[in-house]
């Protein structure tokens, strides 16, 4: 099986937060996560409030265990809120439905881990985590 390393997840949290800081996003915290849901890195950028990291962590948890984008899960949220809201309950609210958690795919399709952001507007934590990752040669989603 494939495995998302260390240097890769340490790529992905570095180029994630270059690439909030280049565009004047707010501060961020990054998590990159490994294909069984375990934490490869996690960073917290100078001025991120402290509940983000615990946010970015749950973006990318939802992404990897559910196979597709977080914001994926906010959408099938709002077409079947019992089912996602039966997500926090199985998983001890580890899963958050808002944009900013994408899995990560090697070259050939496999899903490798999975990386979130958090700290401005859904929208912003998703580019730079998708950033993030295109700068480790890997793929976003």
């Amino acid at each position: 099986m494939p495995e998302l390393s260390l240097e890769q997840a340490t790529t992905i949290a570095r180029a994630t937060l270059e690439r909030a800081r280049a565009r004047g996003s707010k501060p961020l915290a990054v998590a990159v996560l490994d294909a069984g849901g375990h934490i490869k890195v996690v960073q917290r950028d100078d001025g991120a409030s402290i509940l983000r990291t615990d946010i970015a962590v749950a973006k990318a948890w939802g992404a990897v265990a559910m196979g597709t984008s977080s914001r994926e899960v906010a959408a099938m949220a709002a077409e079947r809120p019992q089912f996602v809201a039966s997500l926090g309950a199985l998983t001890g609210g580890r899963v958050v439905p808002a944009a900013g958690g994408l899995p990560i795919r090697d070259p050939e399709g496999a899903i490798v881990g999975a990386a979130g952001a958090s700290g401005d507007t859904s929208d912003v934590d998703e580019e730079c985590v998708r950033y993030g990752i295109e700068a480790a040669g890997l793929s976003a989603g």
